[in-house]
């Protein structure tokens, strides 16, 4: 069996035992470790297209978002699926009450709160035979529908309401760094190219590169069509500063801010365990301001899990600042 067919063989069996599907990072990593003998680039080589060669098999739902096709429309028959909450007036329980419930028992065991996003995603890994639209739909307003159990402190933040009182824990003082925050740059920059698809190519910058007292973007990218592209757009360029340090978030965003004077867009990625408030504000900021948002986890860099809060809005910048800083990153960019 060739290196390509058994890449696509274990990928395909890897799918076929996770219906939530798999992250392409993450399918290109098991692959590798369940494949070791095969180079990564080769791995990566055959998996970026996997839907396309496999399309019985595979399919992408999402960018960056693999599943086997068993799960496309599978439903379990009504009686494997679960009876608890077991019914309202005598009758068999709706999607709706299920999601719900769910939901409620979820934020009951979390005095910290749960995210829309995550609580979504736990919901839906719970009930998987319920649409996904169909527990997006239920679970938006949930504090509306259950105001004696749910209660909506920040944007997207969900409570158990038994926890209105209780101040929420706060994060322990950060310890002494014990990674760099250099060594984000690069995951970050296959991150943007592989998963989020923001980019063709992108490239760790950091440091002073750019000489400038209004600094410096720690990953540059761009954004090209492809030959075969029937409608060939505009070069785009794309900026990204990483922060560590949660007590310097207000200064990351005005950098951020400061880098759409080149950039067509501009992300701020900040550590997960910043303070609620914290996020909720710079969630706030990014969508009034055009600034994509990215959470990640800062303690480890071979596994900060990027997860996109707000995508960045395409703006024009000014020609002369795009020329005056690429022209100084232009080898390795465009190279």
């Amino acid at each position: 069996m060739t290196s390509k067919r058994q890449i696509v063989a274990q990928a395909v069996e890897l799918l076929s035992t996770r219906p939530e599907g798999l992250r392409y990072s993450e399918l290109l990593r098991s692959v590798h470790e369940a494949l070791p003998h095969i180079p990564e680039n080769t791995v990566h080589g055959t998996l970026w297209n996997l839907h396309v060669q496999e399309p019985d098999q595979v399919y992408k739902p999402a960018r960056g978002l693999f599943l086997h096709a068993k799960f496309r429309e599978a439903e379990p028959p009504e009686e494997s699926k679960p009876s608890s909450p077991a019914s309202r007036k005598g009758k068999f329980v709706t999607k709706k009450i299920q999601i719900i419930a769910r939901a409620v028992e979820l934020l009951s065991t979390r005095p910290e709160g749960i995210r829309y996003s995550e609580l979504m995603r736990l919901v839906h890994e719970a009930l998987p035979y319920i649409p996904k639209n169909t527990v997006v739909g239920t679970l938006w307003n949930l504090h509306v529908q259950e105001p004696n159990q749910v209660y909506k402190p920040a944007t997207g933040l969900f409570f158990h309401a038994k926890f209105r009182e209780a101040e929420p824990p706060k994060p322990p003082p950060p310890e002494k760094e014990k990674v760099i925050e250099k060594a984000f740059y690069k995951p970050f920059a296959d991150w943007l190219v592989n998963e989020l698809e923001e980019c063709t190519r992108a490239i760790p910058v950091g440091g002073s590169s750019f000489k400038d007292k209004w600094g410096t973007p720690d990953v540059v990218g761009i954004r090209e069509p492809k030959k075969s592209d029937i409608i060939q757009f505009p070069t785009e360029i794309i900026s990204a500063e990483i922060k560590l340090d949660s007590a310097s978030l207000i200064t990351a965003f005005g950098q951020a801010c400061a880098y759409r004077l080149f950039s067509h867009k501009s992300y701020i990625v900040v550590p997960t365990e910043s303070l609620q408030d914290d996020i909720g504000r710079l969630d706030t900021l990014s969508r009034i301001f055009g600034i994509g948002l990215i959470l990640f986890n800062a303690k480890d860099p071979q596994s900060p899990n990027f997860e996109i809060r707000v995508r960045a809005t395409r703006q024009e910048p000014d020609m002369f600042y795009v020329n005056y800083y690429l022209k100084r990153i232009e080898d390795e960019l465009f190279g």
